[in-house]
């Protein structure tokens, strides 16, 4: 396992950016990707360590408690998928996953384990960083979110959504949901039967600017249905999806 060099304050070394104090934790057995990945996320400003089978990783997570993790699925010891577990049954960290194979499965399984967001190999590091940067933004507006006042409860049929306390319940049962899903469903929820497009999705949950992750948000989707209930999200075939309300 590898530590970033720090200056005496306890940031990273060369660090100017508002990411100085945020910790990744990057576990990937490729040397040349963990060096590569490590040297772009130091440049961003990030403090960084590495790990590279699926022991080791859940041990570094433990003890150096990261604010993010950039987590590959095919790991020694046990998969990424296994980590992913283990890691969130002890604290909840938001994780962005990397697969070689670009299968929706294995996404879905991805997501299903508390992973946020995935890319598939190969990917460019500009991207990495940008999807590091934009994960650990959306966790914060969505503590902020928490902390804020707000009273009431949205309820749509037997879908109940709690903004303060982030909680979502289907038929009076605590449904987990990753800080993704639940504010794309809050997305959904804040205008019922209105549908939103993929676009307009990425840029309110996820802040990209394009549309060249219109795949995450049908992944996200699909998760979010094994979840709620597919019956709830309805899909208008290329526009977007329509979070369903019950008759009157």
């Amino acid at each position: 396992m590898e530590q970033t060099h720090t200056s005496p304050n306890g940031t990273a070394a060369g660090a100017a950016t508002p990411g100085t104090q945020r910790r990744v934790l990057v576990v990937e057995d490729d040397s040349t990707i963990v060096e590569a990945i490590s040297a772009r996320l130091r440049a961003e400003g990030f403090q960084v360590q590495t790990a590279t089978d699926g022991p080791a990783a859940v041990e570094a997570a433990e003890a150096w408690q990261p604010d993010l993790m950039v987590l590959d699925v095919m790991l020694p010891g046990f998969d990424g998928l296994e980590v992913c577990r283990r890691v969130q049954a002890q604290r909840p960290v938001p994780v962005l996953m990397l697969t070689a194979r670009d299968d929706e499965t294995d996404m879905l399984v991805g997501l299903g384990v508390g992973a946020d967001d995935y890319m598939t190999k190969p990917f460019s590091m500009r991207e990495l960083a940008a999807r590091v940067h934009v994960l650990l933004r959306r966790i914060e507006r969505a503590a902020q979110a928490a902390a804020a006042p707000r009273s009431g409860i949205l309820r749509l049929g037997e879908l109940e959504v709690d903004h303060a306390q982030r909680r979502v319940r289907v038929r009076g049962e605590d449904v987990h949901l990753t800080p993704t899903e639940f504010d794309l469903l809050v997305c959904l929820a804040n205008t019922p039967r209105a549908v939103l497009s993929r676009e307009q999705l990425l840029a309110e949950v996820w802040d990209w600017a394009d549309a060249s992750g219109t795949r995450t948000v049908d992944s996200h989707i699909k998760a979010l249905r094994r979840k709620i209930g597919a019956e709830r999200i309805r899909t208008v075939h290329g526009v977007g999806y329509a979070l369903e309300t019950p008759a009157p």
